[in-house]
């Protein structure tokens, strides 16, 4: 009786740590299935597309490096002529006192190469290109001039007459080599800009003009170099942002060349009428 009894406790004892065993096992498999599954509320497939084209999202935002730089030269612009530091000496009078709101200049800066020189930005580079500038000097009514038998210049008197006109034109071809900085603002759409660097112009005409009436209206154009420098460079600068635009710029050779005519800086200060 005994020996059976011990027997049937062994079994239920043995019966029992079976169950504990099985009920561990399977509480372990159910945590393991936890952690690899991702709730539905966690996971969204939307959501990780967003991160996935996160860039493409931010490429006009924060990513403004990925465009190429881009430089402000091509397009007209206007100004006007100022001559500074005369120097009138062998002269009796100062004969190229122009006026400056009728001394204009007009270019038309029609190629241009904008070479960046930063590997992942944007905002520094140097800016090239090719203009034609058109420049005309006001002078006196009554006055002109003329280069003499030493291809030295000489004012010459004009009849008195207040119909008269009087000016002298250049027509040069301009190279500018400019660094230029940029800010962008605006979600970097648009930029604030600041350039500035060497010019060169090579002259291709000259002539003198004089309009004047008597019964009808007349003008007299005299084609000549003038004594003016075929090859004459200086400093330009730039700045703007979208359609408002100023430049200037100043020769650092006189107009004239040494001991032809007087010495005269020309200087030109203007807008940008249209950007290409």
């Amino acid at each position: 009786m005994n020996g059976h009894t011990s027997s049937k406790a062994k079994q239920n004892l043995t019966r029992f740590f079976l169950i504990i065993f099985l009920l561990v096992f399977s509480c372990t498999s159910i945590l393991a299935q936890d952690q690899d599954t991702v709730p539905a509320s966690v996971y969204k497939p939307e959501k990780a597309l967003k991160r996935i084209h996160i860039r493409q999202l931010t490429k006009n935002g924060f990513k403004f490096w990925q465009d190429d730089f881009s430089g402000h030269w091509a397009g007209i612009d206007f100004g006007f002529n100022l001559l500074l530091n005369p120097d009138y000496k062998d002269y009796n009078s100062e004969f190229m006192d122009i006026d400056e709101l009728r001394s204009n200049s007009a270019y038309f800066n029609v190629l241009q190469q904008s070479i960046g020189l930063q590997c992942n930005r944007n905002k520094i580079g140097l800016v090239t290109g090719l203009g034609l500038h058109l420049q005309g000097y006001r002078l006196n009514d009554n006055i002109t001039i003329f280069r003499d038998g030493n291809s030295v210049i000489q004012p010459e008197s004009l009849v008195a007459n207040d119909n008269q006109k009087s000016k002298l034109a250049l027509i040069s071809f301009m190279v500018p080599v400019l660094l230029e900085f940029q800010i962008p603002v605006n979600h970097y759409d648009n930029r604030i800009y600041f350039s500035a660097g060497p010019y060169g112009e090579v002259k291709l005409n000259s002539h003198t003009k004089v309009k004047y009436k008597t019964d009808q209206k007349e003008k007299l154009k005299v084609g000549d170099h003038f004594s003016l420098r075929d090859f004459r460079y200086g400093l330009m600068v730039r700045t703007g942002y979208r359609s408002i635009n100023f430049f200037a710029t100043c020769d650092l050779v006189p107009l004239f060349r040494d001991e032809r005519g007087p010495e005269l800086t020309p200087f030109t200060v203007g807008i940008t009428l249209i950007r290409f």
